[in-house]
């Protein structure tokens, strides 16, 4: 196997250093407190609206020295982008095949010592009235929590609101992890939740 500019040891700390002082240029307030001493979950965003999310997700990640990683549709994962999106932490998804996801996702947490799966709960970046349920079966399958991660473009702050252990109630669980984003959910894009 070839060696790639991404097998370098260097890359990572400079794109943190990047990432950091790019933020803080930017003048954003980061709050991460509600992960310290929690090294698995499923950090959710919502909402998800813009294809500027994801950029900035990763972003945050890196500034946050945290291993994340991302689900992604298949067809992004194509020559010449490939490499890039799976160093960044990407993992091909095929919708049109059956298989079962949840499963697959779950097991993932055994083998790792420290991993937050990154997940977007519409599911799309259109508009929806309900979120997908498959980071909620995820998180409980794996005895993990769920991380309720926010990006507020118009205050500028982004951070997680708190560490959310499942109780297998996913309609109540999910009504409070709702509850936490607010009025963030409404002013967002128009969407109504």
């Amino acid at each position: 196997m070839h060696s790639t500019i991404f097998d370098s040891p260097f890359l990572k700390p400079a794109l943190r250093r990047l990432c950091r002082k790019f933020l803080q240029a930017k003048g954003w307030q980061l709050d991460f407190s509600a992960i310290e001493g929690v090294d698995k979950g499923v950090l959710i965003g919502a909402p998800h609206t813009s294809n500027w999310d994801l950029p900035y997700a990763l972003m945050l990640g890196f500034s946050q020295d945290m291993p994340i990683y991302w689900m992604g549709k298949v067809q992004i994962f194509k020559f010449p982008f490939r490499s890039l999106m799976m160093w960044l932490g990407g993992i091909p998804i095929d919708r049109s095949k059956s298989l079962n996801v949840v499963t697959q996702a779950a097991s993932q947490f055994n083998n790792a010592e420290q991993l937050y799966l990154v997940i977007a709960p519409e599911g799309t970046r259109s508009q929806v009235d309900e979120w997908k349920t498959g980071f909620y079966h995820i998180a409980h399958q794996a005895n993990v929590p769920i991380l309720p991660a926010y990006i507020d473009w118009k205050t500028r702050q982004a951070g997680i609101y708190r560490s959310f252990s499942t109780t297998g109630n996913a309609e109540k669980d999910i009504a409070e992890i709702k509850s936490l984003y607010g009025d963030l959910l409404l002013r967002h894009k128009g969407n109504k939740y």
